[in-house]
């Protein structure tokens, strides 16, 4: 039971590298994705590419409608920055959804006997989004084992972060020698005809990481 794996996949570049570690260490991983009310739906295929590719034994997507309160330029009729120029949090960051993505992770895992749950989340090269960060990790972990059957039971639920220290060439490097295809996966926060904008936040990470390993 300790070896099954519920792997949070959005379908972008950190996620499908997260899959493919929990793969190489020898988790039977159970992918999940989420139709969450997003600007675009790309994504969703992107990560049922990403899972087939790599081998999941399974990917559930469900929906989660968190347009419904919006709040986001993601999830809402605001636009997506382009000029990389933000003060504070930026406007891409959508409330509470690395909470809300964990919470579901954690019932999912719960229900089918998996002790671990892997998320793609980076305090190195990212938007600055609070709940990226390692303690906030740490803290949902310490809920996860008190919130559950499994964990009040003797059991240790665990959230694995293996990209939070990592820089985005890092990241890119550890999934280039695990066999990740990134042509499969999509980071773009406001794609135009299925095509990145290559003006946002995550093209221009994304993009830089890449023109640097070239």
């Amino acid at each position: 039971m300790s070896k099954r794996a519920v792997v949070l996949l959005s379908g972008g570049l950190d996620s499908a590298t997260v899959l493919a570690i929990a793969n190489h260490q020898k988790y039977t991983c159970h992918a999940l994705s989420f139709h969450y009310g997003q600007r675009h739906d790309g994504e969703i295929v992107c990560a049922q590419k990403v899972a087939k590719h790599l081998g999941a034994a399974s990917h559930v997507v469900t929906t989660i409608d968190l347009s419904a309160w919006g709040g986001s330029a993601l999830t809402a009729d605001i636009d997506v920055p382009k000029d990389g120029c933000s003060d504070g949090i930026p406007v891409t960051y959508v409330p509470a959804r690395n909470t809300i993505f964990l919470s579901h992770a954690l019932g999912y895992a719960e229900a089918i006997g998996a002790l671990n749950i892997f998320i793609g989340v980076n305090a190195v090269d990212y938007s600055g989004y609070p709940d990226c960060r390692r303690e906030f990790i740490e803290s949902f972990e310490k809920t996860a084992n008190l919130a559950t059957k499994v964990g009040v039971e003797g059991s240790r639920i665990r959230i694995h972060t293996p990209l939070i220290d990592m820089t985005k060439i890092e990241i890119i490097k550890s999934g280039l020698g695990l066999g990740v295809d990134y042509s499969m996966t999509q980071s773009c926060y406001d794609p135009q005809n299925g095509m990145p904008c290559k003006q946002c936040d995550a093209c221009r990470i994304r993009d830089a990481a890449f023109a640097e390993i070239e």
